[in-house]
């Protein structure tokens, strides 16, 4: 589907074709932004000031970071120009994580946090999974350490490092932005393994699973090379195509994708394997 179908701002997109932030040269884009564009990170939007210094200037003056809502997150990129024609690159992008976001807000009729609360958590009894930890539990949230020139560490300059705990966005974001622990993010990723199903649970079918942990950018003409060798992306993380020139060891088919606090997780439904 067409991302315009449910937010009309994003129909008739621009492309960036050279000038400046100032004064950005366009022209229109040949295809619509989609669903799938938005979950292979492939909708044009990018922040990448080497190969794209006119849209990522656009981008961050858009300053998504400070919006107070999904609503407000899609009404500050629906004004952006693209990087990229949609399916044309794999540029991994949040932008396009939190606009799937708003979608899921607009199709369910109920705020992005409900929506994961009742669909997500509560099934599976991620009971610990939210967008902020209560006062009284913040001391168990891990300390997000740097290194320093000499090698010494210290705590990280960012606001999930100063003040553990607190919302880290003013609205819910899709792209990063919840509080877990690993035995609530292990019943999510057993559902995964479990081919939607965990515990009787059934969050996603199992043609659902098998096509999110297919290598979404191969089927695009031309094929869209990938972020790492060996790899692919599937539908919201990244899937392995080649273990031998990945260099590590692996199954064709594993998905899984790395979090801004050196977080990891990988699902191998050949070997029945979880790593967190």
């Amino acid at each position: 589907d067409p991302l315009s179908r449910f937010i009309p701002a994003f129909a008739d997109r621009q492309i960036v074709t050279g000038g400046d932030a100032a004064h950005p040269l366009l022209a229109p884009a040949p295809r619509a932004i989609t669903l799938r564009h938005l979950l292979t990170h492939t909708s044009g939007l990018a922040a990448d000031s080497d190969g794209h210094a006119v849209a990522t200037a656009l981008l961050n003056r858009a300053d998504v970071d400070s919006a107070t809502s999904l609503e407000d997150v899609a009404a500050r990129l629906a004004t952006l120009p693209l990087a990229d024609a949609p399916g044309t690159h794999f540029h991994y992008e949040g932008s396009n994580t939190e606009l799937l976001a708003r979608v899921v807000e607009i199709v369910s009729g109920q705020p992005f946090a409900q929506f994961l609360a009742q669909h997500i958590f509560q099934p599976l009894g991620m009971r610990e999974t939210g967008f902020e930890v209560a006062v009284g539990q913040r001391a168990r949230v891990v300390d997000l350490p740097t290194s320093a020139a000499d090698g010494t560490l210290h705590i990280a300059d960012t606001l999930s490092a100063h003040t553990p705990g607190v919302r880290l966005k003013g609205y819910d974001s899709g792209a990063g932005g919840l509080y877990s622990t690993a035995a609530d993010y292990l019943k999510f990723a057993r559902m995964l393994l479990g081919n939607g199903e965990s515990n009787g649970v059934r969050l996603l079918s199992r043609k659902t699973v098998e096509l999110m942990m297919t290598d979404q950018l191969g089927g695009f003409t031309p094929a869209i090379q990938g972020f790492s060798k060996g790899e692919g992306f599937g539908l919201g993380g990244y899937v392995v195509t080649d273990p031998a020139l990945r260099g590590r060891l692996g199954s064709v088919g594993q998905f899984g994708w790395s979090g801004a606090a050196s977080t990891y997780f990988t699902v191998d439904r050949s070997e029945k394997l979880i790593a967190i």
